[in-house]
C-alpha cells in the first residue's frame, strides 16, 4: 500500500501532466524534488504515470517538435539536439521531426532570414551573419543556402 505522501505527489503530477506534455526526465526530476531525493519513490511515480499514459515521450517529442518548428522557428538540428538533451529516444526524435512539414519549415526559415536581413542592411558581412543566424536556429547549411538564394532572387 502506498503512503499518503506518495498518493498526494502522484495526484499532483497527474494533474500537471494532464494539463501539459512532459517528458519522463522532467517528471522524474519533479518527483525526485517532491520526494526530497528518494529515487525509488520518484521512479515508482514515473512508472505509474507512464503506465497510465500521463507521460509519453513519443507524444512529448511530437508536441515539442511541432511547437518549436512552427512558433519559434527552430530547425530540425536544434530540435533533435534539445530532445536528445531531454533523454528522448532516437526513434521518437526521428518520428517527431518527420512530422514537421518541410514546406512550412522552409517558409518559416525564409521569413526569419528576411526579418533578420532587414536589421543587417548595409552590413558588409550580412550574408555571413544570415548564414550563422540560420545555422544557430537549427537549420542545415543547405536549407539556409537555399533560403538565401530564394530571398536574393526576390529582390
Amino acid at each position: 500500500m502506498e503512503t499518503p505522501e506518495f498518493t498526494r505527489i502522484l495526484s499532483r503530477l497527474q494533474k500537471q501532466c494532464s494539463k501539459a506534455e512532459y517528458c519522463s526526465a522532467d517528471v522524474f526530476r519533479k518527483a525526485l524534488k517532491a520526494f526530497e531525493g528518494d529515487r525509488e519513490a520518484a521512479a515508482r511515480v514515473l512508472s505509474e504515470l507512464v503506465q497510465d499514459r500521463y507521460v509519453d515521450d513519443s507524444r512529448y517529442a511530437s508536441a515539442f517538435a511541432r511547437e518549436k518548428a512552427s512558433i519559434q522557428g527552430w530547425g530540425p538540428v536544434k530540435i533533435r539536439f534539445q530532445l536528445r538533451a531531454k533523454g528522448i529516444s532516437e526513434e521518437a526524435i526521428t518520428a517527431a521531426i518527420a512530422e514537421i512539414e518541410p514546406q512550412k519549415a522552409d517558409d518559416k526559415l525564409e521569413r526569419l532570414l528576411q526579418t533578420k536581413s532587414r536589421s543587417l542592411e548595409g552590413d558588409p558581412q550580412k550574408r555571413l551573419k544570415l548564414i550563422k543566424f540560420g545555422l544557430s536556429r537549427g537549420y542545415e547549411y543547405d536549407a539556409v543556402e537555399a533560403a538565401l538564394a530564394k530571398l536574393s532572387s526576390k529582390r
